[in-house]
């Protein structure tokens, strides 16, 4: 078998195509954390660059590049310094041109990270700010405001940010200005002309390079009402209409999104962007998937569900509906670097039949809080409530149940080995402020961000000679891509035919619910003739006729008429 991480030695020639994102594979990199070519604890483009056969083989159709701009990591790299250049303990803007050749040379496509609604307080624009008066054009960039109480000792409001504590952070002079997120991340005043024609400028600067899309870090929060007076906490909950929020998901917002879409259609074929947008309800998450907006809007509802049958056929029905009457497609996650890998969530609950799959929905349902507009989903636990196997087990299945589905696919770097939550991760090892300011309510996302293991062995399982920047488990041995390779039961194997095969059996961008006659099985068909069949619950079901091309469970070679439990199968019709 040749190894994943022997060299390019065929070069694919990439066709201009429109669509082509439509029903693609995506692959998020959290760049930190993927490869260390230089050997300092950190991943870095080179180490991406590395690792590029591996890519290939893996058959992913685009990457997502997770921030790589210079960032203090007050918020792992979203906390942006310069938009137009590359932090240099990652790379720089040579290498970035090196890797999008690569990547391009082996038919994958790159999207970028973008974070519009703030930038660091270490960019030069709020350097500036703070060193201009109040009522300049320098802090006319951000949100400045004066303070409440008799000399302005009080923040204009009492609003709380994302990841706790006041919304408003207090400059020398005494005014206040407004950070949704960390107070290292002040948000731009998106009424201002020169922070729109600035961005303009960046998605042509990374465009210019190659690049094929961006990801919309909070699309959701660039446009804000801060019209005097200023609201309450509990005035704004209280009042709240869909599309009137003072601070999130306002209709303006697509405005921006339309002057964005003009820059994108400049170019061969054109630029993509995905959305991610929390907003009150589907419908309005959808407009940003409009083809006169960005394109198409990240759908997190899969992610949110427990392993049930009933939820996913909902939330599959509700979001086909929606891309359809948007003229997008839509999106389907498992996993990504904000929340708890899915094989975890999946694990923790051991539950007993009849009742465990509504038992698994409750406890996700339980771990899903809601925080300034924002959803975070934080089902995380001890290690002695996590069962291993069933976890992986049912993140099999659902797997291979979302790469069936007409869409774009985005996984996660690392879902591919079947990789757990790590949970034991000292306090004083942490990076996410998460923790830090939520310390007793918030793990913090770090246990999905750990270094990959490449290696059954080294300092690091093969991430870099000098150590990870988090620490690894043990049990990242047997995990590694040396340790699955050449084992074909093993998840990354699963993952490689099943890319493999979702490219050959691709179809019209629907399907077809066919009755099982179990609320505990979900039964489709694609319209050339594919169908994939997942048994959620723990008796085995019938298996209707039709060739088995692929299954989820390890091991299975004849299913001799049934479906085992937990298991998802792909069928085409027989000759």
């Amino acid at each position: 078998m040749t190894s994943s991480l022997s060299p390019v030695t065929e070069t694919v020639t990439l066709v201009p195509d429109a669509n082509w994102w439509r029903q693609a594979t995506f692959y998020q990199i959290y760049p930190r954390s993927f490869a260390d070519a230089n050997g300092d604890g950190i991943g870095d483009l080179r180490g991406i660059i590395t690792r590029v056969p591996y890519l290939r083989q893996l058959g992913v159709d685009a990457v997502w590049l997770s921030p790589f701009y210079p960032s203090a990591l007050a918020d792992g790299g979203y906390d942006v310094d310069d938009y137009r250049d590359v932090d240099p303990r990652i790379g720089t803007l040579a290498e970035f041109d090196e890797m999008v050749t690569a990547l391009h040379e082996a038919g994958i496509r790159i999207m970028v990270d973008i974070v519009p609604n703030h930038s660091s307080d270490r960019h030069v624009w709020f350097q500036e700010a703070l060193a201009a008066p109040a009522g300049s054009p320098a802090r006319e960039r951000y949100i400045f405001r004066d303070g409440a109480g008799a000399d302005g000792e009080l923040p204009p409001t009492d609003w709380q940010s994302i990841f706790g504590g006041p919304a408003w952070t207090r400059v020398p002079d005494g005014q206040w200005y407004l950070h949704l997120f960390a107070k290292e991340q002040p948000d731009f005043n998106w009424d201002n002309d020169e922070v729109r024609a600035d961005f303009r400028t960046t998605l042509r600067f990374w465009s210019d390079r190659g690049v094929d899309g961006f990801r919309v870090d909070a699309a959701h929060g660039l446009v804000k009402d801060l019209t005097e007076p200023l609201p309450s906490a509990a005035q704004m909950s209280a009042t709240n209409v869909p599309g009137r929020n003072r601070l999130f998901d306002r209709d303006e917002v697509h405005d921006i999104y339309a002057d964005w879409r003009r820059v994108f259609d400049q170019y061969t074929p054109p630029r993509i962007a995905v959305a991610e947008a929390w907003t009150d309800t589907a419908e309005r998450r959808a407009r940003y998937a409009s083809p006169e907006g960005l394109g198409q809007a990240f759908n997190f509802d899969l992610l949110q569900a427990g392993f049930d049958a009933v939820q996913f056929r909902r939330i599959i029905t509700e979001n086909l509906a929606l891309a359809a009457a948007s003229g997008s497609s839509t999106t389907w996650v498992l996993s990504n670097h904000d929340v708890v890998r899915h094989p975890t969530r999946y694990g923790l609950i051991a539950g007993s039949a009849p009742g465990e799959a509504a038992e698994a929905a409750e406890a996700v349902d339980t771990a899903i809080m809601q925080v300034g507009g924002r959803e975070w989903l934080l089902a995380g636990g001890p290690e002695d409530q996590l069962d291993r196997a069933r976890g992986i087990r049912r993140a099999r299945a659902a797997t291979l149940l979302e790469l069936a589905l007409p869409g774009s696919a985005y996984l996660y770097q690392g879902e591919e080995l079947g990789l757990h939550e790590v949970s034991e991760i000292p306090d004083d090892a942490r990076q996410d402020p998460a923790f830090f300011r939520n310390k007793g309510v918030e793990v913090g996302r770090d246990g999905c961000r750990v270094p990959l293991p490449w290696t059954r062995g080294g300092s690091s399982f093969g991430f870099g000679d000098a150590g990870a920047h988090l620490p690894q488990p043990a049990w990242f041995a047997d995990v590694s891509v040396e340790a699955e390779e050449a084992d074909p039961d093993s998840t990354l194997s699963l993952y490689r035919a099943a890319l493999r095969l979702r490219r050959e059996l691709e179809s019209e961008e629907s399907l077809e619910w066919i009755e099982t006659g179990r609320d505990d099985v979900l039964h489709f068909r694609r319209p050339n003739g594919w169908e994939s069949i997942t048994n959620f619950g723990t008796a085995p079901a019938p298996l209707p006729a039709g060739r088995v091309v692929l299954a989820s469970a390890p091991g299975v070679r004849d299913l001799r008429g049934e479906l085992p439990g937990e298991t998802t199968v792909w069928l085409t019709p027989e000759g």
